[in-house]
């Protein structure tokens, strides 16, 4: 047997001073095993993707209401400051009333009733306040002396007495009768005390203007305050009154005639007085509503199927009516 033959077949040499096996030991790794730190760290980015969904969750909703809860402070914090304001204001205008600054107080009365026009008493003391400005705002010529007969003294007891009545129709709000006093005591005495009967002229005849407008007589309302302007600047408040009732006129003078107009009309106006109605009690909103839904069906004759969807969901969206809704569907159903 040759070397190389027992090279091979020689067993594993052993230490002879300690009998070990000094040979090194191989193990081979399986093929199959995965290593643990790989599984481990997917694991782990799944968890940190799921946190950190959960977070942005949170923040969400916490935003959310937050958000909303800052929007009612806000809301509530402008409710708060325009009460104060509308309180400041009144105070400030009764004591420039009382020092004589009526012009000042005049525009503190108007700017409280832009912001909160049901304040208490504000509507009173605008009329007091415009009353005593259109008295004394044309101050008469004083009169070139001239050499008169001498004649005895008028008595003028009954006029001082249609004079009193009349104060006391303004004072409880009779505006007809406070008219009808006036215009009686001019025709006995056109010269006396013309400024101040001038002011109670155009104060009656303007509250009673803006009174038959509320009360659906438009047209009645509109010459009351077109008679008071011949008297005196008309206060913003009035002047809105006649202009949304000449609207009103004009948007029912196109009705089922051109409706495209009226629903123009009456959309500017069921914007800022909904309720202003005529003497059928139809209010701008119901006509805003009814004309949008008139054209519709004018459409719908003509075929216009696809053209009136946006008017039903305009009306819907106005009046809360599901009907409309349904008939906007409908609309969508024809139009395919």
């Amino acid at each position: 047997m040759n070397d190389e033959t027992m090279n091979e077949t020689q067993p594993t040499a052993i230490n002879p001073s300690s009998g070990e096996d000094t040979s090194p030991i191989q193990v081979e790794p399986a093929m199959d095993a995965e290593p643990p730190k790989k599984r481990s760290r997917r694991g782990w980015g799944k968890t940190a993707g799921l946190a950190l969904l959960g977070l942005i969750l949170l923040l969400l909703i916490s935003g959310f209401f937050g958000y909303r809860n800052g929007i009612s402070r806000r809301l509530r914090r402008q409710s708060d400051q325009a009460a104060l304001l509308s309180a400041e204001q009144f105070t400030l205008g009764v004591l420039d009333m009382e020092a004589g600054r009526y012009e000042v107080a005049r525009q503190r009365f108007e700017y409280v009733i832009g912001i909160e026009p049901t304040y208490p008493g504000i509507t009173d003391k605008l009329a007091e306040v415009l009353l005593i400005l259109n008295v004394t705002a044309t101050p008469t010529a004083a009169p070139t002396p001239t050499e008169v007969p001498i004649t005895p003294t008028p008595d003028t007891r009954a006029i001082e007495e249609l004079y009193a009545k009349a104060e006391g129709h303004v004072a409880n709000k009779e505006w007809t009768q406070a008219i009808e006093t006036v215009e009686e005591l001019r025709k006995r005495d056109s010269q006396y005390w013309a400024l101040d009967v001038d002011g109670i002229l155009y104060l009656s005849l303007r509250m009673r203007g803006v009174q038959k407008i509320s009360l659906g007589s438009l047209e009645g309302g509109i010459y009351d305050l077109t008679l008071a302007e011949s008297f005196g600047v008309l206060d913003t408040e009035a002047d809105g009154w006649r202009t949304w009732a000449r609207y009103y006129i004009t948007g029912a003078s196109f009705w089922d005639v051109d409706w495209p107009q009226a629903i123009d009309y009456f959309q500017q106006v069921s914007a800022m007085t909904p309720n202003l109605h005529d003497g059928s009690g139809w209010t701008a909103a119901q006509r805003y509503v009814d004309a949008l839904v008139g054209y519709a069906h004018s459409l719908e004759t003509q075929g216009y199927w696809c053209d009136v969807d946006e008017l039903y969901d305009q009306a819907f969206q106005y009046s809360g009516n599901a009907v409309y809704q349904e008939m906007m569907s409908a609309a969508q159903e024809n139009c395919r």
